[in-house]
């Protein structure tokens, strides 16, 4: 069940620089939440992240700053959380003849003093992906 599905800023570092600050679609699923009662899992909290154009850094590039900051403002327990990275299809070139298809990642990250470090992406397959999909639509 989608509990969040707002734009979330982040605050970066650096004083009043706010180095690394940025926007992102920010959407929350809660799977103990759902209508239909299915196989209980270890992850039943799924974050999904998207850039969105008004923003000038990428959830990649920030990607472990975002999952921390989440994670302490929804009262997420990261244990409990599958991160996961989705990339919009693009199109670019003179005549948009250039296609970036639609990708979705999941993000491991190594959870340190509540901050997540050590971030490493994979790409989300069939079946997991089949399932990720139908949630989010």
């Amino acid at each position: 069940m989608l509990i969040r599905d707002i734009i979330y800023s982040w605050k970066g570092w650096g004083g009043r620089l706010n180095l690394a600050s940025g926007m992102c679609k920010l959407r929350i699923y809660d799977l103990t939440k759902a209508a239909e009662k299915g196989v209980a899992t270890l992850r039943p909290i799924i974050v999904v992240v998207s850039d969105i154009p008004e923003s000038k850094m990428s959830v990649r590039s920030c990607a472990g700053h975002i999952a921390t900051m989440v994670t302490k403002d929804f009262h997420i327990d990261p244990h409990r959380m599958l991160w996961i990275e989705h990339y919009p299809l693009k199109s670019y070139g003179e005549k948009n003849e250039h296609v970036i298809p639609e990708a979705f990642e999941i993000v491991e990250f190594v959870w340190l003093d509540d901050s997540a470090i050590k971030p490493k992406w994979r790409a989300l397959k069939p079946p997991m992906l089949d399932e990720i999909i139908k949630i989010t639509l």
